[in-house]
């Protein structure tokens, strides 16, 4: 059962990762967006997951309940995430920000 939790918590932390970098390298504020609400949120599903699991053991009336109250900040995660990144998307569409384009004459 370790192994398990394990590897969720790792795999959560790789989708961090690579959130992180792609807000860090993208060029542009929609693109930034993009790793901002899809892997932070996958991340989380992954990570609270292991540690839900891990929290079961040893299993009691206490445990599940802190289970499935991480379960639960998933799901409101999961929920407000997209919404979230789809509110800021439309503030920047209506404040005027342009998408990037690549320039001409450059690589």
């Amino acid at each position: 059962m370790d192994a398990i939790v394990v590897v969720l918590v790792v795999a959560g932390l790789i989708f961090f990762a690579g959130g992180t970098v792609g807000i860090l390298r993208f060029p542009d504020f929609y693109s930034r967006l993009h790793p901002a609400g899809k892997l932070d949120t996958a991340g989380s599903l992954l990570a609270m997951t292991g540690l839900a699991i891990f929290n079961l053991f040893p299993l009691s009336v206490e445990s599940v309940l802190t289970s499935l109250k991480i379960v639960l900040v998933v799901v409101i995660v999961f929920l407000a995430s997209p919404t979230a990144t789809h509110a800021i998307v439309d503030a920047g569409v209506r404040a005027g920000l342009e998408p990037w384009t690549k320039k001409e004459g450059k690589p």
